[in-house]
């Protein structure tokens, strides 16, 4: 029987698609369930805002300015829950920049690691990894697309593209 761990997954929300993109919503969900959601409110520096992202992430800049919580605050709250730790991303491409944008600009170091889901996942899986995804979102009748919300979606892709004789392991 394999035996595969429940992973940490992360997932962020940004301004944007491109370079001058920041982070504006960090969610994970931890082997154990645990949730975690936060709004980033944005660095006066931070000026760059597509309303393409918006229409996606449906948070507006204005709602981050009233409801965010500072940067350095959301880092010193990360590096608590997870020092030490691996999180894993199904966009690190995006997710990666984003989060050492968000530690480098409040002068934090960051105190986790964050890896793409893609290694921990098989060829087979990988293959089947779209349409499984579409049907937990259909599944479980997910209609927000937000941080948090994504990390427990990717979580449960994962899970379930795992064999059915499998035992679990939480880390």
């Amino acid at each position: 029987m394999a035996i595969v761990q429940v992973p940490n997954i992360i997932d962020i929300e940004a301004s944007g698609f491109g370079a001058l993109a920041y982070p504006i919503e960090v969610g994970y969900v931890l082997s154990n369930g645990e949730r975690y959601c936060a709004l980033i409110r944005p660095f006066e520096h931070w000026t760059h805002w597509s309303d393409d992202a918006e229409a996606v992430h449906k948070i507006p800049r204005q709602t981050l300015l009233e409801r965010g919580k500072s940067p350095s605050a959301i880092c010193c709250e990360l590096n608590e829950q997870l020092q030490g730790a691996t999180v894993y991303s199904d966009a690190w491409v995006v997710d990666k920049p984003w989060l050492n944008r968000l530690f480098h600009d409040a002068g934090i170091p960051m105190q986790f690691f964050i890896s793409p889901i893609e290694l921990i996942l098989d060829e087979r899986q990988f293959e089947h990894w779209p349409d499984v995804r579409d049907a937990v979102i259909t599944e479980h009748e997910i209609e927000r697309h937000r941080a948090s919300n994504d990390a427990w979606i990717i979580q449960q892709t994962f899970l379930r593209l795992q064999q059915s004789d499998i035992t679990l392991l939480r880390y």
